[in-house]
């Protein structure tokens, strides 16, 4: 086969290849939606509107969820100090599965003004998919605690689904059965595994181990060798 000939067929095999990829990825629709909250605070009632975005990253037998607010939600009278505000929400489920997934993330890495729209940080969670078929993510309940008070947003214009992702379940059951309450990877609050020193450090102290153990028995068995025999 000529040069021009062979190249054409690899760059064909390789858009073929792409294809095959794309086709075998789970499909995901998402969409910013606007979500009307109203926020019982210390101090009254107060009303917001956020554009809520969520996304989904397939991570192992799961997804890494993350959602995010475009705009402030809710407000303080007084300043809260660096690290004062601690944000949590959660996401419904529809479709194939039913149930919340909880979402957390971490507190105020500035301080936030008096009377100036509280910015969510982005907060995410681990979703892992007990049956399989299309699941929508919808925009739940917000929480704010801050200097000891807690605010609670809930969403009151019926929200359409941020996401649509099409999954399959670990074993890949059906999406026929009961509903579930609640989904799978969320009992630490939508905190992700620990992946980090700690988890190193038993990991290689358990590889230490090993090797130690296994040393001890090599010297054990080679100075049995060495030694004579008794009559």
């Amino acid at each position: 086969m000529s040069y021009p000939k062979r190249t054409a067929a690899l760059v064909s095999a390789a858009a073929l290849a792409g294809s095959a990829v794309l086709l075998a990825a789970p499909a995901a629709h998402a969409d910013v939606v606007d979500v009307n909250y109203r926020c019982q605070t210390p101090i009254g009632v107060k009303s917001a509107v956020s554009p809520i975005d969520i996304k989904g990253v397939k991570s192992g037998s799961g997804y890494k969820v993350t959602m995010s607010w475009q705009k402030g939600v809710s407000s303080s009278p007084v300043e809260l100090g660096k690290g004062a505000m601690s944000p949590s929400a959660t996401i419904k489920l529809g479709g194939a599965d039913s149930g919340t997934l909880a979402v957390s993330g971490p507190a105020n890495a500035a301080a936030i003004p008096a009377n100036t729209p509280i910015k969510i940080s982005d907060l995410s969670g681990t979703y892992t998919p007990r049956k399989s078929g299309k699941v929508t993510l919808t925009a739940g309940t917000l929480t704010i605690k801050a200097l000891g008070t807690t605010t609670t947003c809930t969403p009151t214009n019926n929200p359409k689904p941020s996401l649509t992702l099409d999954v399959t379940a670990a074993g890949g059951s059906s999406s026929g059965g009961g509903s579930s309450s609640s989904s799978g990877g969320t009992t630490s609050g939508g905190q992700l595994p620990q992946t980090g020193p700690e988890d190193s450090a038993v990991a290689l102290g358990t590889l230490g181990g090993t090797v130690l153990l296994a040393g001890a028995a090599g010297a054990l068995w080679l100075t049995r060798r060495g030694q004579p025999a008794r009559r």
